[in-house]
């Protein structure tokens, strides 16, 4: 364990990431400058693909980190019974759900009900199959539909805000069920599928496209909201939600209705749109 990873037990974190938002939502010309020039030269951005090429252009530090990409830059495997990668980033876990545990790393796994908040909607899920992708700094930020879907509900679990680093991830046991995060639930024609947004220290941030900012506020119960009545229908590939800088997003999915692409496995590096899965049932 590191000394920053080490450090993130005893931190502050929702003081800290009230901190950071402040910052990232700053215009004030020099911080806003300042922010983007520093993670564009750290990370490596890439701003040729963005909508908005011109770092200057951006209000905002969190205007720059939620870029749109310009049209094309990213498409949908043409496979129409591929499941879709719903981020760009890289792959930190995938496989089968065993004994209703998704594994983590090095040894350290989670349990399915841990992470959706729930026993009774793990139970969809036993024997099915999990992809965590980790979104790292130089990533566009928006995470789109794997399949689509019609919104039954969100649940928002409260939690800590650790770093979802490797390190961290290697280190913190159950890291991914203790972060804070929101739970969203869809029902597809194959059933129900789940897609979770991961917050972390700094960049705890969630947004979705049909209510706005979930995260913070941040939560001290588990509070869900159902949506049916609202007719909330997300098509494949669609953008559902976006984190003010970064995290880590996990789709799973029931057992017998598709298979993780082969080539995925720990660390492969992603985009948004290539094949998650592929179907294996009408």
């Amino acid at each position: 364990m590191n000394l920053v990873t080490a450090l993130t037990w005893v931190l502050p974190h929702r003081l800290l990431s009230s901190l950071a938002r402040s910052l990232a939502y700053s215009d004030n010309p020099r911080t806003r400058a300042w922010l983007i020039d520093t993670v564009t030269r750290r990370f490596g951005v890439d701003l040729s693909e963005a909508l908005e090429s011109d770092p200057g252009a951006y209000p905002t530090f969190n205007a720059f980190f939620t870029r749109a990409l310009k049209p094309g830059a990213r498409v949908p495997d043409p496979d129409p019974q591929a499941l879709l990668m719903p981020a760009d980033g890289r792959v930190s876990q995938c496989g089968r759900i065993e004994q209703g545990r998704i594994f983590q790393a090095k040894g350290r796994s989670f349990t399915a009900a841990e992470l959706l908040g729930s026993e009774d909607a793990a139970r969809a899920y036993d024997n099915g199959r999990y992809a965590t992708v980790y979104l790292s700094p130089k990533d566009y930020h928006r995470v789109h539909m794997p399949w689509t879907g019609r919104l039954r509900e969100t649940v928002h679990v409260p939690g800590r805000l650790f770093s979802v680093g490797p390190d961290a991830v290697a280190s913190v046991p159950r890291l991914f069920a203790r972060n804070e995060r929101l739970v969203c639930h869809f029902d597809t024609d194959f059933g129900p599928m789940a897609v979770v947004m991961v917050g972390a220290l700094l960049v705890s941030g969630v947004e979705t496209v049909w209510s706005g900012e979930e995260i913070p506020a941040y939560g001290d119960r588990i509070t869900s909201k159902n949506w049916t009545s609202e007719d909330v229908v997300l098509e494949r590939f669609e953008e559902m939600a976006r984190f003010n800088y970064g995290s880590t997003v996990i789709v799973l999915l029931p057992d017998g209705v598709a298979e993780l692409e082969p080539a995925l496995t720990a660390e492969t590096p992603v985009r948004l749109g290539q094949a998650l899965a592929r179907r294996t049932s009408a």
